[in-house]
């Protein structure tokens, strides 16, 4: 099993992150790490958070002299903005006199939408801050450093992730699916990561529109996933099926309320003919064994049928709900007094959908390079290569037909 833990908070000193069952053999770009988390910080709507950090993640165990060993890789990121925060959130119970940063009173006011009253309610926090600090956003930096040692497992069967960005706010892309090249030909440095340049103008004027109200915006993004073996998953057993866990690992990105896999809700009001994807036989492109394999002419299922894994591209579509900090906070209740008063505030984006598409590839990554270890095995990585190659060869065999069968 490849799994991860996080931990860590908002302000403090840094975030941990150890991965768990990453094979052995695995040469480690951390220079690709670092790029993964830069992807994060980016995006237009974003706060004056990511002005402070300059995420880098520290391998601090598991890889020795640049390949993994085969044990848990732990790496640390640092907050830079702990400077401004060491009284606030030092660990110890009399902050030294040197910590610096102001001493910030009690956060009592819980936000509509975030996980403030519920946290407090769930521990018995007094001060919300022990809620925020970790429900925050900023732990899905761990993630994607995580996500892109997951990536780099992937690569060594062939398989790509992309995403892009199929809505902020009431501006939406209209021609979908798009296709796996356009969204991988994104610059990195796309204020909206949306593949269609008009659409991304109005992104950032409604982006611009929301700040200017104090409010905020949602969206959604799509993450797609080329080069997926067939297979991967099980229809067997509930907790098995990849669709599930793909759906659960996207919905454990913060602010994200509902996912779709294919056509996603749109496979609810169409009729089975115009949602099933037809099996035909097309000859394999790409220096493949002569004759006949399957090929579908649509993916409105995603890549996925009954949990597993059919060949086809693995397309996610992830919805986020809006920022719920607002500059001009919706009605709450203080918690010491219990009188009505304004939403605490926090330091905030407007919109962080570009960025949130970026951990929905790490998520994504981290379901699949799991998926991928459990059908193959991940002891080591030349035995997954050797025994993912294996199965290529026997599928090939198993759909090319006898001399002489017709090719039509």
């Amino acid at each position: 099993m490849l799994r991860f833990l996080t931990a860590g908070e908002s302000h403090g000193r840094m975030l941990v992150v150890i991965v768990e069952g990453v094979p052995a053999g695995l040469t480690l770009d951390t220079g690709a790490i670092t790029r993964e988390l830069r992807r994060r910080q980016g995006g237009y709507g974003r706060g004056r958070r990511m002005a402070i950090e300059s995420d880098t993640a520290v391998v601090v165990a598991g890889v020795r002299h640049g390949c993994t060993t085969g044990a848990p890789i732990a790496m640390t990121i640092e907050n830079r903005d702990w400077v401004n925060w060491q009284f606030t959130m030092h660990p110890d119970p009399e902050p030294p006199q040197d910590a610096t940063g102001a001493h910030r009173a009690p956060v009592t006011r819980p936000r509509p939408g975030h996980a403030d009253l519920a946290g407090a309610l769930k521990y018995g926090h007094q001060d919300l801050r022990d809620v925020l600090e970790r429900a925050s956003a900023r732990e899905t930096a761990a993630r994607v450093a995580a996500g892109a040692v997951a990536r780099q497992v992937l690569e060594q069967v062939g398989v790509r992730i992309v995403s892009h960005v199929t809505a902020i706010g009431p501006v939406a892309i209209d021609a979908v699916p798009v296709t796996f090249d356009r969204i991988a030909g994104l610059p990195d440095d796309s204020p909206t990561r949306c593949v269609d340049a008009y659409v991304s103008r109005g992104m950032i004027a409604a982006i611009d529109a929301a700040r200017e109200a104090g409010d905020t915006l949602g969206g959604s993004f799509e993450v797609v996933a080329h080069g997926v073996p067939a297979g991967l998953g099980s229809y067997a057993q509930w907790d098995r099926r990849l669709d599930g866990r793909l759906a659960q690992a996207l919905m454990s990105i913060p602010a994200i309320k509902a996912v779709g896999l294919g056509i996603g809700p749109d496979a609810a009001r169409l009729p089975g003919s115009s949602v099933h994807d037809e099996i035909v036989r097309a000859p394999k492109a790409g220096g493949a064994p002569a004759g006949i394999l399957l090929s579908r002419p649509t993916n409105r299922a995603g890549g996925l049928e009954g949990g597993v894994t059919n060949g086809e591209d693995v397309r996610a579509t992830a919805f986020m709900k809006p920022i719920a900090t607002l500059m001009k906070p919706l009605r709450s209740v203080d918690l010491a007094t219990l009188a009505e008063e304004p939403a605490a505030l926090e330091r905030s984006d407007i919109c962080a959908v570009p960025a949130a598409s970026v951990v929905g590839e790490a998520m994504v990554a981290l379901v699949l390079a799991d998926a991928l270890v459990e059908r193959f095995g991940g002891d080591a990585v030349a035995d997954l290569r050797q025994r993912h190659a294996e199965w290529i060869q026997r599928a090939r065999d198993r759909f090319t037909p006898p001399p002489g069968a017709p090719t039509t």
